[in-house]
């Protein structure tokens, strides 16, 4: 395993200052947030711009990509023909995992089998995989709808994010048995009712997840995702998580 970090803790960059703040700040490696920004990474943007968002992404060259976070706001079709453009950045740029959000609570289950299943088959064309996030609010909050939905849709892996089902309803629940599908992992420090704190003052058990992991063959990154706080500097908050997760690895 190693230490990773993700560009949504400084969303207000560009690309090339995100990259020069986290190569500063001793990272090596970096997962690449997709989001609708106006840049040539848009997802939106990314077929009209193919060759501009592979130089994009390539541009952060003095870190290793190691996951794309995929949102996109497109519905309908148009969602589908935006995921296949993510899938061939991803062949592209030699970057294997995608993490997408899992479908809302009150989705039908076989729909959203139905739907992560068309993913997984798009990524799998171009050599890449899925991962669908923890996440409150989603299906993926529940530790053992994760299971089924692994079950059910062949290839599929979860990004765990520990936070959400720290802080979610399911809290009391196992997670040993999602541990043998997880392709990516997000962290950051949290308390019962709060998702986000200061590093070191949360409940986050790292070692704890880490042998886990370990465990189950787990050898990917550790990605840092922690949203700024107006309070704190930035740049300690995630220097104190990278050198409190490497002494751990």
């Amino acid at each position: 395993m190693y230490v990773a970090v993700s560009t949504d803790c400084y969303p207000d960059l560009l690309m090339p200052e995100v990259v020069e703040a986290f190569v500063d700040l001793e990272f090596t490696t970096v997962e690449i947030a997709l989001r609708e920004d106006g840049t040539p990474l848009s997802p939106s943007r990314i077929d009209d711009n193919f060759d501009k968002a592979v130089h994009l992404a390539r541009r952060s060259h003095r870190l290793e990509v190691c996951s794309y976070d995929v949102h996109i706001d497109a519905q309908g079709e148009a969602f589908y023909d935006q995921f296949a453009a993510i899938c061939r950045l991803g062949k592209a740029t030699k970057v294997v995992t995608l993490t997408v959000p899992s479908g809302e609570l009150g989705t039908p289950f076989n729909e959203e089998v139905e739907r992560l299943q068309r993913l997984v088959d798009l990524a799998t064309d171009e050599g890449v995989r899925v991962a669908m996030k923890s996440q409150i609010g989603r299906l993926s909050e529940d530790p053992d709808t994760v299971k089924v939905l692994c079950d059910n849709v062949k290839g599929l892996g979860l990004t765990f994010d520990p936070s959400h089902y720290h802080c979610g309803p399911h809290a009391a629940k196992s997670l040993d048995r999602i541990m043998p599908y997880v392709f990516h992992v997000h962290l950051r420090d949290s308390k019962a009712d709060q998702l986000q704190v200061r590093v070191g003052q949360g409940e986050i058990e790292y070692g704890k997840f880490v042998l886990m992991l370990q465990r189950a063959g787990y050898s990917q990154a550790l990605s840092i995702q922690m949203a700024p706080m107006k309070e704190f500097e930035q740049r300690g908050e995630l220097r104190k998580l990278r050198l409190l997760l490497e002494t751990l690895l």
